[in-house]
């Protein structure tokens, strides 16, 4: 998987744009959507508090810009040591690391916040508790554990993720299976947000939004878990 996006570090945001140019939306709304999520999830369990946070699996750091005000250090590891020279020039505020796929790097409780932006998928499905409790373990007491993934349930997610030439080896997982195997990691208060459902970044389109959040049919979702 390192080689597969090692090809990739120049490109990425290209071959994202080229999977899903048949919706009409822009990379970067996928971005600001993200980012609006985990600010409601971060302002829900910090209140008026930065956290300090991590990025496990960043990639070229591509989310970043969008985020980097929520926290006030963020870091990002990621397998590819190439994307992870891309986010460092892209990104000079932050903190980049490699890692080895197995074990962070960084001690235990390090961070209030540990995020995971549509990695899951990548992560074999064995492997996939043990990859959860790494991200515990690097989190604070009362800390908060998030998850971004593609929604099964949604076609045009299906679509695009299909058309995603480094997401040939995705196995998707529905919301249900990511909260029970979250709780099984040891993470408390396990609960789901479902967004991406207008094709519109509008204010009264984000209100919709958050009142179809329980629906299972926005083409990502966000699980938090509470440390």
């Amino acid at each position: 998987m390192t080689q597969l996006f090692d090809a990739y570090d120049k490109t990425y945001g290209d071959t994202v744009q080229s999977s899903v140019d048949f919706s009409g939306l822009s990379h970067g709304f996928f971005m600001a959507a993200k980012a609006a999520v985990i600010r409601d999830a971060v302002t829900a369990h910090f209140g008026a508090r930065k956290p300090d946070a991590i990025d496990v699996g960043c990639g070229v750091g591509t989310l970043h810009p969008y985020v980097r005000e929520q926290f006030a250090r963020l870091c990002g590891t990621d397998l590819s040591a190439t994307c992870i020279e891309r986010a460092r020039a892209d990104n000079p505020g932050n903190e980049y690391r490699v890692c080895d796929g197995e074990e962070l790097p960084y001690g235990a409780a390090s961070f209030d916040c540990v995020l995971a932006v549509c990695v899951m998928h990548h992560v074999p499905p064995g492997d996939r508790v043990a990859f959860l409790r790494e991200m515990r373990r690097v989190a604070r007491p009362s800390g908060l554990v998030g998850i971004i993934e593609h929604n099964p349930f949604n076609p045009l997610t299906r679509l695009a993720v299909a058309r995603c030439e480094f997401d040939r080896d995705a196995v998707l997982l529905r919301a249900a299976r990511l909260q029970s195997l979250m709780t099984d990691a040891g993470l408390r208060n396990v609960r789901t947000r479902h967004f991406i459902f207008l094709p519109s970044a509008v204010s009264f389109a984000r209100r919709i939004e958050r009142t179809l959040a329980w629906l299972p049919l926005g083409a990502q979702y966000m699980t938090v878990g509470a440390v």
